[in-house]
C-alpha cells in the first residue's frame, strides 16, 4: 500500500527529538506522502519549512485554527497570504469553528474563518477545515462563499450522519482519523463511513493526537505517528466491506487529486 496522510501535526514539539526517524518509519509503513498541518501563526511557517526540507514527500497547509482565532489580525492575514505564495503550501487551513473548547471567542472564530475563506477564494487553493459543535454556524458561513471556493475537506470528521450528508451534498471531502478505531467514541462512525463515496474519502492520523485505541502493541509514549496510518486504513476498509488495498488506492488517488500533488511516486 502507498498511502497519503493528509493531516499530520509534524511541527509538534513531541517530534523534536526524532522527527527524521518518524518520517523513516512512515516511509517503511508505506506512507509515501504527508501533508503537514499549519494551524497557527507560529506553526504554519514551520510546516512550510518542513515541506521545503523534504520535497516531494512533505507538503504543508497554512492557516489559523479556531483555537487561535484571537491572533488573526491584519498582520496575521498578510503573513498567511505570503505563506500561500509558496507552491509547497497546498491548502488553506486548518481553519473553521470549534464551539466545544471555545478557546477563542465565537465572534473572533467566525471572523478568522471568513478571512481565511477569502484567501481560498483569492488563491484557488483547497480548504482544510475544522468543525466541532458548531455545525449550523459553520454551514452558514460556508454558504456565503458558495460558488467562489474550490474543493474542501472536513478534516478529522467525527460528526453525525446528518452532518456527513450536509458535507457530501456540497461535494466536500471527508478526512477519517483513528477516532474510527475507538470502540467508545467512534462507534457511530463505523456505521456511516461506508456511505462516503471513494472519491470524497481521505485518511489522516492527526498525529501526535488520536492514537488508534485498537493499535497493538500500543507505543509506550501514547504518541500517534504516520506509520500507524495503515492500521486506520485496515479498520476503515473493514467498516466499508472492502479490501484494504482498495481503500488505500482510492484514498491515495483522492488525496493526490485534491491537493494537486505531483503525480507518480514520492521523490526523496
Amino acid at each position: 500500500m502507498q498511502l497519503i496522510d493528509i493531516g499530520l501535526n509534524l511541527t509538534h514539539d513531541s517530534f523534536d527529538h526524532d522527527r527524521d526517524a518518524v518520517l523513516e518509519r512512515a516511509r517503511a509503513a508505506g506512507v509515501v506522502r504527508m501533508v503537514v498541518t499549519g494551524a497557527s501563526r507560529e506553526h504554519s511557517p514551520r510546516a512550510l519549512a518542513l515541506a521545503r526540507a523534504h520535497p516531494g514527500v512533505l507538503f504543508a497547509t497554512a492557516g489559523v485554527h479556531p483555537h487561535h482565532a484571537v491572533e488573526y489580525t491584519a498582520e496575521c492575514d498578510a503573513q498567511m497570504r505570503e505563506l500561500h505564495r509558496h507552491p509547497e503550501v497546498v491548502a488553506v487551513g486548518e481553519c473553521g469553528l470549534d464551539y466545544f473548547r471555545d478557546f477563542s471567542p465565537r465572534p473572533a472564530q467566525r471572523k478568522a474563518f471568513e478571512r481565511q475563506l477569502e484567501i481560498a477564494v483569492d488563491t484557488g487553493k483547497p480548504l482544510f477545515l475544522h468543525q466541532r459543535d458548531a455545525h449550523a454556524d459553520f454551514m452558514a458561513i460556508m454558504r456565503q462563499f458558495e460558488g467562489r471556493i474550490g474543493p474542501a475537506v472536513v478534516h478529522c470528521f467525527t460528526g453525525s450522519r446528518e452532518e456527513l450528508f450536509d458535507y457530501l451534498d456540497h461535494d466536500w471531502h471527508i478526512g477519517i482519523t483513528g477516532w474510527l478505531c475507538d470502540e467508545r467514541r467512534g462507534q457511530h462512525l463505523r456505521g456511516i463511513v461506508g456511505q462516503i463515496p471513494a472519491n470524497r474519502l481521505m485518511v489522516e492520523t492527526d498525529a501526535p493526537y488520536l492514537l488508534p485505541r485498537s493499535l497493538r502493541p500500543m507505543p509506550k509514549d501514547r504518541r500517534n505517528e504516520p506509520a500507524f496510518l495503515p492500521h486506520i486504513v485496515e479498520d476503515l476498509a473493514r467498516c466499508r466491506g472492502e479490501d484494504p488495498a482498495v481503500t488505500a488506492a482510492a484514498t491515495t488517488a483522492t488525496a493526490s487529486a485534491f491537493f494537486r500533488l505531483p503525480s507518480g511516486p514520492a521523490a526523496g
